[in-house]
């Protein structure tokens, strides 16, 4: 409660200082809270929290009063530093409920260098309680990218631990008895575990498998069971085999019937996949089998998430018919499907992590089984409700998250877990009414950064874009976040310089939630735009196929139209246009500099230089991936940046990760290698013991700020406020 009126004391303060109406919300607000105790607060809060903000934003600034220093974009003081955004990077890897209806989450936590640790929430007030022993990490690296790492069943956790890839279950009742291994000990971390569900009838595990002991670059992947009756850890076994990838093996409440999604090469699972059936017999074995959807020839669809429902039905998500991907109903006497709510807006993301839960079941006081989901519509996420009963409808629940990724089922609640413009990734305890029709609470459980209310006053809020591109008739998007600091402002006249973000994926998308590494460049009087380029999910298929045949030229021009757009629209500086990504965005920041001169400087996080030599080391889930987004090897060769060093002309900084599998350290090396033969002034940075994408605290200050330094030195006019010691500049610094 003291964290609370603390921060309604400094609402109030600054509202006092705004407008009008932001003191009449303010005086509303309050009385609510006398008026009504068991109102939920936090909700409350946030909602006010956002008029503040909402109304500071249309005077162009973080708060009403004015600046009172002037100084050069890019020059400006800020508190939201470097220690604090790596302080503020622990990542959410997903949360279940316990038999006794306790919420647990999994968080990975960059002071620990990454170690990533299953939390039980607090009871009675008291503090979060770490489930997972210190010499244990929560984490698979089945497909690299992970997810699915842990189940709760009851009072028993089955996990996967990081050392050793192996699963083991532990008892919540007992968290002073060691984790008992379930799995055999290959010595070594080359089998990996994910997406596993309890089998009750037969006393089991059920788990997708990656067997790396023979091949890591094609390791088979195959549904098995785990026996958990015997006291000896005995060899799994495979369940379902046969195909490329396997994801979602999801069990009926009898356990005579599991459902699955499988695809294969060429095609990765949002381009095509398939959902299958098979139905288990008295010894445990798949007897039938029946293809639900994704064999109809005449039919272009990738499923995804199959959930059984408590009596019974097969529900899962697809993208057949409208290109969106929308919940559907498998009627089995009928081997048929139907949609149960058909929107233009996506209820899935891609399946590039295991794990994923877009919707859950939830019954109301009338007994009637509902669907809690979210979906994506233009830039925003929401939370609903759809009855199937009463004719497919739809009901929006008001909530303050902008951007929504799992739900989990609660008693009387749901969990979700997501973010908005002032608020950073959290996981909220949405409580519903005996209707399940109106969200009546709203509480956040965890956040990843408890400290990002202090920073209010610096926020700025992204707007989202949609700009024209080369191709007539098609737009794109972003999310452009303008300079924003209370204590400064530029002269006038100066115009911003402007850091382009390309995501990753490239399959992906951006979100326009909180996040405080792209506040650390606006605070500090940078303009930053996050692209969703043609090709990223969210707007449906046929904006994701803008992409395929057509990786290195439609990311890349609609990165450049976008800056296009910010310099006409007289938002940025076009002298100090810098591009920065990681990983698929790395590739088009690569790019971009070789092949346009729109940016005048780029940041390269473990990113693609060579499209032949990614597809020749690569692990298998991405090994036929440029398949499909570039072609054959005369377009790989045409479109790998290095093969056109001689077309590079500005500074380059490359991050690498010395793990890295996806995208190994070589790649980082030899353009580097040539453009500093070339004469470009470029650096490199490694990072020992760090993979895909960085998860030490230390490692993620020191790419932060020696981008910023980086950027200022070579192109930026101007000195950075943070005392930085920039790395040598090959080509650049007197040797």
């Amino acid at each position: 409660m003291a964290t609370l009126a603390i921060s309604v004391l400094t609402l109030r303060r600054r509202c006092y200082s705004s407008s009008s109406s932001s003191k009449f919300l303010f005086n509303s607000f309050s009385k609510r809270l006398i008026l009504s105790p068991t109102i939920s607060i936090t909700k409350t809060l946030f909602h006010f929290q956002q008029h503040c903000f909402s109304c500071n934003c249309k005077k162009g600034m973080a708060t009403s009063s004015s600046p009172t220093l002037t100084a050069p974009y890019g020059s400006w003081k800020s508190p939201i530093t470097a220690d604090a955004v790596s302080g503020a990077s622990k990542r959410l890897g997903g949360t279940a409920v316990d038999g006794r209806g306790r919420l647990i989450w999994l968080e990975s936590r960059p002071t620990e260098s990454g170690r990533a640790v299953l939390v039980l929430e607090p009871e009675n007030g008291g503090e979060p309680v770490d489930i997972t022993p210190k010499e244990f990490g929560v984490r698979t690296l089945a497909q690299e990218y992970g997810g699915g790492a842990f189940t709760v069943s009851g009072d028993i956790v089955f996990f996967a631990n990081y050392k050793d890839q192996r699963l083991y279950k532990q008892s919540l009742s007992s968290l002073d008895v060691p984790p008992v291994p379930l799995t055999p000990d290959y010595g070594g971390p080359v089998v990996s575990y994910a997406d596993g569900i309890f089998d009750p009838r037969f006393n089991r595990y059920v788990s997708v498998r990656e067997d790396r002991r023979e091949s890591s670059l094609n390791p088979p992947t195959t549904i098995v069971s785990i026996a958990l009756g015997s006291n000896d850890v005995q060899e799994p076994e495979i369940l379902v085999g046969g195909s490329d990838f396997y994801a979602f093996p999801r069990l009926d409440s009898k356990g005579e019937r599991i459902a699955w999604i499988q695809w294969s090469h060429p095609n990765m699972p949002w381009d095509k996949s398939e959902l299958w059936v098979g139905y288990i017999s008295e010894n445990g074995e798949i007897y039938k089998r029946v293809c639900v959807a994704g064999s109809d020839p005449s039919l272009v669809e990738s499923p995804t998430e199959p959930k059984w429902s408590p009596d019974g039905d097969l529900f899962f998500i697809t993208d057949r018919k409208n290109g969106f991907w929308n919940i559907h109903k498998w009627i089995d006497s009928e081997n048929k499907v139907s949609p149960i709510y058909t929107l233009d807006a996506e209820f899935a993301r891609p399946l590039w992590i295991f794990g994923m839960n877009s919707y859950e079941f939830v019954q109301s006081h009338k007994q009637r089984n509902l669907i809690a989901c979210s979906y994506r519509q233009q830039g925003k996420s929401y939370l609903g409700i759809i009855d199937g009963v009463q004719g497919s409808k739809l009901t929006v629940l008001d909530i303050p998250f902008t951007d929504i990724d799992n739900i989990t089922s609660g008693n009387d609640c749901l969990y979700v877990e997501g973010a908005s413009a002032v608020q950073p990734s959290s996981v909220a305890k949405v409580t519903l009414d005996v209707d399940k029709s109106k969200a009546v609470g709203f509480n956040i459980i965890w956040s990843s950064s408890l400290d990002s209310l202090k920073y209010a006053s610096y926020i700025s809020q992204p707007e989202l874009i949609e700009f024209p591109t080369e191709v007539p008739g098609q737009n794109a998007y972003a999310y452009f976040y303008p300079p924003s600091n209370p204590i400064y402002r530029a002269s006038q006249g100066e115009r911003p310089p402007l850091l382009l973000k390309s995501h990753g994926g490239p399959t992906a998308e951006t979100h326009g939630s909180l996040n405080l590494s792209i506040q650390y460049w606006t605070s500090r009087g940078w303009a930053f735009a996050d692209v969703n380029y043609g090709g990223s999910t969210g707007y449906g298929r046929e904006y994701r196929d803008r992409l395929l045949g057509r990786w290195g030229i439609v990311d890349v021009n609609d990165c450049c139209s976008c800056a296009k757009y910010l310099v006409d629209s007289g938002k940025v500086d076009e002298e100090r246009l810098c591009i920065t990504g990681g990983s698929a965005g790395g590739y088009t920041t690569l790019a971009a500099l070789a092949f346009r001169e729109t940016f005048k400087a780029g940041a390269s996080l473990y990113g693609v230089a060579d499209l032949k030599l990614l597809v020749a080391e690569t692990h298998k889930f991405e090994s036929h991936y440029i398949d499909n987004l570039v072609g054959g090897e005369k377009a790989c060769f045409e479109r790998s940046p290095i093969n056109h060093v001689d077309k590079f002309s500005c500074p380059i900084i490359l991050f690498q990760g010395l793990e890295d599998k996806v995208v190994p350290p070589d790649q980082a090396r030899k353009i580097y290698q040539a453009l500093k033969e070339k004469g470009v002034p470029v650096a490199l940075v490694e990072y020992e013991g760090e993979q895909h994408g960085f998860r030490k605290a230390e490692n993620i200050k020191f790419t932060l700020e020696q981008q910023m330094i980086f950027f200022a030195r070579l192109i930026g006019n101007f000195n950075v406020a943070d005392d930085i010691t920039p790395i040598k500049i090959d080509n650049f610094d007197a040797e």
